[in-house]
C-alpha cells in the first residue's frame, strides 16, 4: 500500500503557503492611562470635572451618529439574538455587495457583550464635595457592540467590530486567502476557489508570489481606508492632538495547503496518518513543531491529539496559547495551520509592523513544514528481508562481541520499538529516564522493575493523546 509520504509527493497538485485569518485589534495608546484619559477630557474635551459620565455623553453622541449614519448609508441594522450565528446572517448580504464589485458596509450588527471599560467615582469622603476627586478604574461590563460587516475591494469580506465606551477599542478580522483572490482577479489569473483557499490555479508560481507579498501594509492600508468612511468618537481635532489607533495581533493563522488530485489520496493519507499516530510513532511533544525548549517548571497545557469526528479527520496539538491542527478540507485538500493567539509565547511583539509580522509568518510556516516532514520521515517503508533477518536473530559485532537478538513480536521488543519512534526525537534526542517511562506506560499489563523507577514527567492517556513536559534532554 502507497504510504502517505509518497501521496504528499505524487498525488498532489497544488500547494500553496499562505497566511490565513488574521485576528487584529486597534487602539489609542493615549487613552490607556488614567492620566491620558483625564488630560483627554480636560485639555481636549474641556470638560472642567473628568469623570466617566463626560465619557457616556461621548459615547451617546457617538451611537447616536452611528444610526444617523446607516440610515443616510441604507445599510440595513440588526439587533443579534444570543447564540445567533453573526457571520451566516451576514453571508448573504456580503455575497449581495460583492456582485456590485466597490467597497460598502453590508450590514449593521448590534450585540451585548462583555469590554473593557473605564469607569470612575468619587473619592470616599468627598461625595458631597462641589469639585470632588475622582477614582478611575478599568472594569469589565456588558455593552453594546457594533458589527460593521462589509465587502472591501482589495480583501473581500471582513467585519470591523466597535463600542461606543471610552478607550473606543476596534477589532479587525481579515482573511490572507480572500486578498490573495482579490489580487488574482486584478492580475486576469485564472483559478477555482476552495472554501477559504484554492482548488486549482492557471499559475501556481505567480499565485504563491501573491501570497508572500501580503504583509502589514496592505493590512494598514484597509484600516485607514475604513477608518475614515466609518463613524468615529473622535473628531479631526483629536487625531492632530495625537489620539490617533495603534494595530495589535489578536490572532495570526499560517496555512499550508495540498491539494490531492483525487479525493481517494486524501482519505488514504489520513488512514494512514491515524493509524500510525495510534500505535507507533505517535506524536510525543508539541514542542519540536514549535522549536521552544520547554522544561517542568514551564506553566501551561502541552498536549497531541488525533480526532476523529464523524468521516472528518483532523489532528491537532497545543502548545500554551498556540494550536495546530491538520483536517482535510472539502475532501480534497490537505490543510495545515498554525494559529498563534498570543506572540508574546515566542517573545514577539504584538505591534502590527514588518518586524513582528514576519517573524510571526516564519513561526507559523516553520511549525507547518516541521509537522509534514515528522509525518513524512515516519512514513518510511518496512525494511526488506534480509535486513529484517539480520535484526532480528543473534548476530556477532566486528570486534567478536556477541549482540543478541530482537525478537519481533516480544512484547518488550515492540513497545521499545513504539519508544524509539516518537516525533519527540527527532530533534532533541531522548534521556534514559524518558525512555524507561515510555516503556512502562506501554508495558502498563506486563509487570517490569523499570516501571518501578523515577522517572520525569510524561504521561499517555487512554484515548490515543500524549501529554508531555519534558525535563532535560541529551541526543540518543
Amino acid at each position: 500500500m502507497t504510504n502517505y509520504a509518497t501521496l504528499l509527493r505524487d498525488e498532489v497538485s497544488l500547494r500553496c503557503r499562505c497566511i490565513d485569518r488574521i485576528f487584529l485589534q486597534a487602539y489609542v495608546p493615549k487613552l490607556q492611562s488614567v492620566g491620558w484619559v483625564c488630560a483627554f477630557l480636560r485639555w481636549q474635551r474641556k470638560v472642567v470635572i473628568p469623570s466617566s459620565a463626560a465619557f457616556g455623553k461621548i459615547g451617546q453622541a457617538y451611537v447616536d451618529q452611528i444610526h444617523r449614519w446607516a440610515k443616510a448609508q441604507g445599510v440595513p441594522v440588526r439587533y443579534f439574538k444570543k447564540g445567533e450565528n453573526k457571520e451566516a446572517i451576514a453571508r448573504p448580504l456580503i455575497e449581495a455587495a460583492a456582485k456590485e464589485g466597490h467597497g460598502r458596509v453590508a450590514l449593521l450588527g448590534i450585540a451585548q457583550e462583555k469590554a473593557s471599560v473605564w469607569r470612575s467615582w468619587k473619592t470616599k469622603g468627598q461625595e458631597h464635595v462641589a469639585h470632588p476627586h475622582m477614582e478611575w478604574q478599568r472594569e469589565m461590563a456588558y455593552i453594546n457592540h457594533f458589527y460593521f460587516y462589509l465587502w472591501d475591494p482589495d480583501w473581500g469580506p471582513a467585519f470591523w467590530k466597535t463600542n461606543a465606551y471610552a478607550p473606543w477599542p476596534v477589532w479587525l478580522y481579515l482573511n490572507g486567502h480572500e486578498w490573495a483572490k482579490r489580487q488574482l482577479d486584478k492580475a486576469g489569473i485564472g483559478y477555482e476557489a476552495l472554501d477559504n483557499g484554492f482548488r486549482s490555479c492557471e499559475d501556481p508560481a505567480a499565485l504563491q508570489r501573491i501570497c508572500d507579498r501580503l504583509g502589514p501594509g496592505a493590512v494598514k492600508s484597509f484600516f485607514w481606508r475604513w477608518c475614515l468612511r466609518l463613524p468615529s468618537p473622535f473628531m479631526p481635532a483629536d487625531r492632530r492632538a495625537g489620539y490617533v489607533y495603534e494595530l495589535a495581533t489578536r490572532q495570526f493563522e499560517v496555512s499550508d495547503t495540498q491539494v490531492f488530485t483525487r479525493p481517494q489520496a486524501g482519505r488514504a493519507f489520513f488512514e494512514g496518518l491515524i493509524r500510525d499516530h495510534l500505535d507507533i510513532g505517535r506524536p510525543g511533544n508539541v514542542v519540536l513543531l514549535f522549536d521552544k525548549k520547554l522544561t517542568s517548571r514551564t506553566p501551561g497545557k502541552f498536549s497531541t491529539k488525533v480526532l476523529t469526528r464523524g468521516v472528518d479527520p483532523q489532528l491537532s496539538c497545543t502548545c500554551k496559547s498556540t494550536r495546530l491542527k491538520q483536517y482535510f478540507k472539502e475532501e480534497r485538500a490537505l490543510r495545515t495551520e498554525t494559529v498563534i493567539s498570543d506572540t508574546r509565547d515566542f517573545q514577539v511583539g504584538r505591534l502590527v509592523n514588518r518586524h513582528n509580522w514576519q517573524a510571526l509568518r516564519a513561526i507559523g510556516e516553520d511549525a507547518n513544514r516541521r509537522l509534514c516532514e515528522a509525518q513524512a520521515q515516519d512514513a518510511w517503508p518496512a525494511p526488506d528481508v534480509a535486513t529484517f533477518a539480520q535484526v532480528t536473530r543473534p548476530s556477532v559485532t566486528p570486534d567478536g562481541l556477541p549482540a543478541p537478538s530482537l525478537r519481533f513480536g516480544d512484547p518488550r521488543v515492540m513497545a521499545l520499538l513504539a519508544a524509539l519512534l516518537g516525533f519527540c526525537h527527532i530533534l532533541a534526542g531522548f534521556t534514559n529516564h524518558q525512555l524507561v517511562q515510555l516503556l512502562s506506560s506501554l508495558l502498563d499489563d506486563v509487570p517490569s522493575p523499570l516501571a518501578r523507577q523515577p522517572t520525569t514527567s510524561a504521561a499517555c492517556d487512554a484515548k490515543g493523546s500524549f501529554n508531555a513536559r519534558p525535563g532535560r534532554s541529551a541526543t540518543s
